[in-house]
């Protein structure tokens, strides 16, 4: 199972800008972090870890998934991805994502840029050459969240995001659950219910989002015709100086 996090846009507060050397004059950055999750899928337990550091380029985003504790005897291997991506006239572009799966049966391999001024996606995918146009605001697994981040710290409201997931192409429609207290290891906070769901899918993905910390997600819930398949919860969050 792929893990990529999402978060909607909608209309919240609106925050004053500040200039950013990796954003326009007028927008507000994103903290560098690193984040850290208590999973559970089905009865296995994992731990997932998400970074954001800044590079020269602008960012650069980094997911890890593996499984822990008695669950890593059963199942061995772990899911690293990252994604190097900046900010153009307001808008977070991915530039290259690169995918390591060692832990599902599919042992997908995925190596993609993301070419803004020829409008291409090249690169390969399990060691065959890949290539597509790039056409609109499209992301990969992991600007996907930072992309929606950047959205909600601005008060930039989108209902539709496009995710290049390998070699498929998925539009992502946003729905607002509103708010509700949310209690997990790292705290409790106000947070916002956000839901994506692919058209025709049967798997819908809620997360509950929190404006203290840029809006990511302290909870992440994944279920498949009403049933719970993934859960994770923020265990820790640590903001780089």
């Amino acid at each position: 199972m792929k893990l990529y996090l999402g978060i909607a846009s909608l209309l919240l507060a609106c925050f004053e800008g500040v200039p950013d050397a990796r954003g326009a004059p007028g927008t507000v950055s994103l903290t560098p972090h690193t984040a850290e999750y208590k999973v559970k899928i089905s009865v296995l337990g994992g731990r997932l870890e998400t970074q954001l550091t800044t590079s020269a380029d602008g960012y650069r985003g980094r997911s890890l998934i593996e499984a822990t504790g008695m669950s890593s005897i059963v199942v061995r291997g772990e899911i690293v991805e990252s994604s190097e991506f900046g900010i153009v006239d307001d808008e977070l572009r991915p530039l290259r994502f690169i995918s390591d799966d060692s832990l599902t049966k599919d042992k997908e391999q995925v190596d993609l840029s993301f070419e803004w001024d020829d409008a291409q996606i090249t690169g390969t995918i399990d060691g065959e050459p890949f290539h597509a146009d790039l056409e609109g605001v499209v992301h990969d697994r992991v600007s996907l969240q930072y992309g929606l981040m950047h959205d909600l710290i601005n008060g930039v409201e989108r209902t539709d995001y496009l995710l290049q997931d390998a070699e498929e192409l998925k539009p992502l429609t946003i729905t607002n659950l509103g708010s509700k207290p949310v209690k997990v290891p790292f705290g409790s906070f106000e947070a916002i219910g956000i839901q994506h769901q692919r058209p025709g899918s049967s798997r819908v993905t809620t997360l509950w989002c929190v404006a203290e910390l840029d809006y990511l997600p302290v909870v992440i819930e994944q279920r498949r015709k009403g049933k719970l398949q993934l859960r994770a919860v923020l265990e820790e969050y640590r903001p780089e100086s």
